[in-house]
């Protein structure tokens, strides 16, 4: 605690550009001697509302860590500072949103509970409407806290809320429960909990070979009903559409557990497929201070130029949206973006169209298990 009070107000330690896992009393400790230092601030010779000092956010900020012996990558962030201040009228109501999120998360630690951003937001809807009008508000202010307190979401009572399945070669047990063999739980697959710390006991077991990470839910459910798993031996998992936190955690402690076994990626072949591969593989610069708790070392199985080139007829590709070519060009400017990667973008944006996984399907509705069969001998994984 002495420590934290001789450190500048909001912990600008510009050595610290990661958040810390830490326990409910932690936690509060570190808001108790924010509170304090703001009030000493107020009640001084000269009083003055300090600025709040946040590690920034911005792309320019951002940086790739990259292991040396097992090729991970993940996103990080530098140690550049923006503020939140209360005398400036652009970031006035984000200021007030951090102290109100803040004591919010401060009254659930007391409670020993746990919350939604979905459950935050409402309540800040009733308590704070004049500050708090959008869920994107709250996730704001939920990333603003904890780049200001350095300790990570899930530290400050805010539990991940998940909409991801897994499926396939998977031995799962919670804590005192009985084991869940995932290659019988049907077409939907096992739902992954938002509970991170439940998440982090789970024993698990497998004989699989590979994980396929599967963008979308419907064929993620193709491919259970078909059982893949029997023919490849892998592990399905999805986040059906862009990866909420729960699902790209236990995807992270699944390669911690098994580093043998290889991530594949079977993603649309449009700009925001490859953006849901990229979050899964290097994290997100929103995230930049919890990032590498996230990422995994993924290889973009599929859908590629090539496959489109060969087995896409040309009456199944569908126009680029306005929001596929923004989504390439944020892509195409990334320095994170592989060449290889950058030349498949290249490619969408010069054709002006974009392929769908589903579009296999002219060729039968058994053709998915017998595409990814192929791809994974193409590609030397076998």
């Amino acid at each position: 605690m002495g420590e934290l009070s001789r450190s500048t107000i909001f912990f600008s330690d510009q050595h610290l550009c990661y958040a810390d896992i830490l326990s409910p009393s932690q936690v509060r400790a570190r808001i108790e001697v924010a509170v304090l230092n703001f009030l000493k601030a107020l009640s001084s010779n000269s009083p003055s509302i300090s600025d709040l000092s946040l590690i920034s956010r911005n792309s320019s900020n951002s940086r790739v860590s990259r292991g040396l012996l097992t090729g991970d990558s993940w996103i990080f962030l530098s140690h550049s500072f923006c503020t939140r201040s209360l005398t400036k009228e652009n970031s006035a109501k984000s200021f007030i949103r951090v102290w109100k999120v803040m004591e919010i998360c401060y009254q659930v630690l007391v409670q020993e509970k746990r919350v939604t951003q979905r459950e935050l937001y409402y309540k800040l809807l009733c308590d704070s409407p004049d500050y708090f009008t959008s869920q994107l508000q709250v996730n704001r202010t939920i990333q603003d806290l904890v780049a200001l307190l350095r300790c990570s979401r899930y530290s400050l009572g805010i539990m991940a809320s998940s909409r991801g399945a897994i499926a396939g070669r998977l031995l799962l047990q919670e804590p005192d429960k009985e084991v869940v063999d995932c290659s019988t739980c049907g077409s939907s697959g096992y739902a992954i909990s938002g509970d991170l710390e439940l998440l982090g006991k789970l024993t698990m077991g497998t004989d699989a070979r590979y994980i396929i990470m599967v963008e979308k839910h419907a064929v993620f459910q193709r491919l259970a009903e078909d059982r893949v798993f029997n023919q490849i031996p892998c592990i399905l998992i999805t986040a059906k559409g862009f990866p909420d936190i729960a699902t790209r955690f236990l995807l992270h402690r699944m390669c911690k557990m098994f580093p043998n076994l290889l991530v594949l990626g079977l993603v649309d072949w449009n700009p925001a497929g490859l953006a849901i591969l990229c979050t899964f593989k290097f994290g997100s610069i929103g995230m930049g201070l919890e990032a590498y708790r996230y990422a995994c070392n993924i290889k973009w199985l599929g859908l590629r130029k090539d496959d489109i080139n060969q087995l896409i007829p040309k009456e199944c590709l569908v126009p680029l949206k306005p929001r596929d070519l923004q989504i390439a060009k944020s892509l195409m400017s990334s320095e994170i973006l592989q060449d290889s990667y950058k030349e498949e973008v290249a490619a969408m944006v010069q054709s002006g169209r974009r392929a769908e996984i589903e579009a296999l399907y002219c060729h039968g509705y058994d053709y998915l298990v017998k595409f990814l069969a192929t791809k994974i001998v193409q590609a030397n994984y076998l």
